[in-house]
């Protein structure tokens, strides 16, 4: 196992919510990134995340590590949940809120339409 998938592999062991992507939550450098980083604010999710620009090992390394193309990446638990797709699909129909509790990931009640 090369370096960057021993550190992508610890890091999505000993962080309960990881998101690998373009910028910082702080600071997303694209739409999709920011897009997913609004999500998880939104529920009030605590999370690690990683700025694939700072690191071209890092950016090509994540990709193989989950063989999934492209950046953001979401993981909960060690699990690769998906890209920006994914998980705004799943937060529109519920299933992120469902899937984080069973999870165990604290999650603040989102509001009802």
């Amino acid at each position: 196992m090369s370096d960057i998938a021993t550190f992508i592999e610890n890091e999505i062991k000993s962080n309960d919510v990881v998101l690998f992507m373009k910028g910082n939550k702080a600071f997303p450098m694209c739409g999709f990134s920011g897009q997913v980083v609004q999500i998880l604010d939104y529920l009030g999710v605590d999370y690690k995340d990683h700025d694939v620009l700072q690191n071209p090992d890092l950016r090509s390394g994540i990709k193989d590590f989950s063989n999934w193309p492209t950046v953001p990446q979401l993981y909960v638990k060690g699990e690769f949940v998906g890209g920006c797709d994914i998980a705004r699909e799943m937060f529109q129909s519920g299933e992120l809120v469902t899937f984080l509790q069973e999870k165990n990931i604290s999650v603040k009640a989102p509001a009802k339409a």
